[in-house]
């Protein structure tokens, strides 16, 4: 199955929470490749697609953060008018509903990634892995070797 893995944070959606998120990926040298921020109220969900998701989530383990690993899928799609239209028409052709969402640009106007949740991951992978898609793996996310 090629996925990648994103980082969900729970936080109290208050002044000084996202510094403190990106403080420690900034003191560890880990690069922010897309992300995304929900919240209700008083609290809020930060994604977050990271070069090394390991040591990522290690550390804001460490630091007490409420922190989960979870798998998704990464799907290329053209950088253009309609280029994510294309990708999800397909995904939602084979009855596969899209929990959460961020895009991911490798090269402006060129390549980027619609990396998206769902609750069978496997189920997914079977409906989708034999279309013709490009599917972005771990392996592509590292910035430094």
């Amino acid at each position: 199955m090629k996925i990648v893995e994103i980082l969900s944070i729970f936080a109290e959606n208050k002044p000084g929470k996202l510094e403190k998120i990106t403080e420690v990926l900034a003191h560890e040298m880990i690069n922010i490749l897309g992300f995304s921020i929900a919240s209700v109220k008083d609290f809020g969900v930060i994604k977050l697609l990271v070069d090394d998701v390991d040591r990522a989530y290690e550390k804001f383990k460490e630091k007490g953060f409420i922190v989960a690993k979870l798998p998704a899928f990464g799907i290329e799609l053209e950088d253009r008018p309609g280029g994510l239209y294309e990708v999800v028409r397909k995904i939602s052709a084979k009855g596969i509903n899209i929990e959460s969402a961020l895009v991911y640009v490798v090269e402006t106007r060129k390549r980027a990634f619609f990396v998206f949740e769902v609750e069978a991951p496997h189920r997914t992978w079977e409906l989708l892995k034999e279309e013709n898609f490009n599917f972005l793996e771990t392996s592509q996310l590292r910035t430094k070797q």
